[in-house]
């Protein structure tokens, strides 16, 4: 399977040292998961594009440090790249700010919570008890999942033909799909724990105390980032197939 990584930002360069970039980070999820993919990689955000939509059998859509409302001509461009994806019924995941386009670009809303940064692992619980049933995408009989978060927007309204499918107190809305060839996951599957006690650390100047504190300290749970991973990749193949 050929899957395009539609990359919106960069890890900053103080934390590259010690956890490299975003791609090595989707490719050491995804390879692990599948080492037959063959992966490419869209710096969108520098308005590098696929020249043909179909040079990938789908995409994922990565996390960034902007907000899918801020007035920059690259987000926009990129929210009407997504629509189009939508529009042509083309396999997609979206992750965090991935998550947040495609709500606005097809028609919801995206917000900052007025519960302030989610950091750390967070759990999110399935809504419906035949959700795992009925996406056949999911292993059965599973009642949550846990990933690494760090955000402070959110989906507040979801774009017509979603399904909403898991959340919690904190994030109502943490994973959903529209259509039959979207998928939106808030948390990040392709983050460390590491990695997010360090970015907790490096934001110390944007993030209260006890928040950071209590994300520490929820870096001791588990996190079903491989679990999630396959989830995707699932997701993306029943897509595909029904295309």
């Amino acid at each position: 399977m050929r899957i395009g990584v539609l990359l919106c930002d960069d890890v900053t360069p103080e934390l590259q040292v010690d956890h490299l970039n975003y791609p090595n980070m989707f490719e050491s999820i995804l390879l692990k998961a599948d080492p037959s993919l063959s992966l490419t990689f869209y710096r969108v955000m520098e308005g590098q594009y696929p020249s043909d939509i179909d040079e990938c059998d789908g995409y994922i859509i990565s996390g960034s440090r902007y907000s899918v409302y801020d007035d920059l001509a690259w987000i926009k461009r990129f929210e009407a790249f997504v629509l189009t994806l939508y529009t042509l019924k083309k396999p997609t995941v979206g992750i965090c700010f991935g998550h947040q386009m495609m709500a606005q670009a097809l028609g919801g809303e995206v917000e900052r919570s007025t519960n302030g940064w989610g950091v750390g692992i967070a759990t999110s619980a399935f809504l419906k008890d035949d959700i795992t049933q009925a996406e056949t995408w999911i292993d059965p009989n599973v009642h949550d999942f846990s990933l690494v978060v760090s955000h402070q927007d959110q989906v507040s309204i979801l774009p017509p033909d979603s399904k909403p499918l898991a959340g919690n107190a904190f994030c109502p809305i943490s994973m959903y799909t529209v259509g039959g060839n979207f998928l939106a996951i808030q948390g990040h599957p392709e983050f460390s724990r590491e990695y997010s006690h360090d970015l907790m650390e490096f934001r110390r100047d944007r993030i209260p105390k006890d928040v950071i504190s209590a994300g520490q300290t929820s870096l001791s749970r588990h996190a079903d980032s491989e679990r999630v991973t396959a989830w995707m990749l699932a997701f993306l193949r029943h897509s595909a197939a029904k295309s």
